[in-house]
């Protein structure tokens, strides 16, 4: 895909530790995407069409695997030193073969979206909800802003089971791994939000995260079909 896009709607400028993640936040995750995310992404991306929204975009990893069927595409990452590199992608990928659908980067957070009740087709989420602040304000904003019958594609990683060894051992390093990771959290109970949100689940399966730490290792991908609001 080749993305165009204007100024981004801020101009705050991040600080020391927050530049420092941005700097090796590809790095960390590069093993991991030879080992099968990078993957994960182009065939969870690979039915996306229409208006398509990205939460949490980061530093753009997902923008290579968008397919020509998008016909618009809004990318929102409010961390201000991973927009600059998502900017800098963009930027670079200007010009370049592939689609050419519009793309614009917003500074918005994904528990307060600055868009109209029913505008997109699809959102999209990868390893975003381990992070926001209000995991359950960010999915009821995804489900706002989706028009009825919408897809949410979702790729996270989450707690392990109740009661296992992994769990106790994400328990325990989640107070480090929140400061190193730039406020994620490895014990955070994502799939009991996605499954409490009142999405219709069209597949949501478990896989397994190689290449990273076990403590971050459990994943659920999958898509959620948005539910008309009048009906629930």
């Amino acid at each position: 895909m080749t993305p165009h896009s204007p100024p981004t709607d801020t101009d705050d400028r991040p600080g020391l530790s927050d530049r420092l993640f941005a700097s090796i936040y590809e790095p960390f995750l590069a093993l991991g995407e030879r080992r099968g995310m990078a993957q994960r992404r182009r065939l969870l991306l690979a039915g996306a069409s229409g208006s398509v929204l990205e939460i949490g975009a980061g530093t753009g990893l997902n923008l290579p695997y968008y397919p020509a069927a998008v016909t618009g595409l809004t990318v929102s990452e409010p961390n201000g030193a991973m927009r600059a590199v998502l900017q800098r992608r963009v930027d670079a990928a200007e010009g370049g073969p592939g689609s050419r659908a519009p793309l614009r980067i917003s500074a918005a957070a994904a528990e307060s979206l600055p868009f109209d009740d029913d505008t997109f087709d699809v959102v999209v989420s990868t390893l975003v909800l381990c992070t926001v602040a209000d995991p359950v304000a960010a999915v009821d904003e995804v489900k706002r802003v989706l028009r009825p019958g919408g897809r949410f594609l979702v790729l996270e990683h989450v707690r392990g089971p109740s009661g296992s060894r992994l769990e106790r051992w994400q328990h325990r390093l989640a107070g480090p791994w929140e400061k190193f990771a730039a406020g994620c959290r490895c014990d955070r109970a994502t799939a009991d939000v996605l499954g409490d949100a009142g999405f219709e689940v069209r597949s949501l399966r478990e896989d397994s995260w190689s290449g990273m730490p076990s403590f971050v290792a459990p994943l659920v991908i999958g898509s959620l079909t948005a539910l008309d609001r009048g009906a629930c």
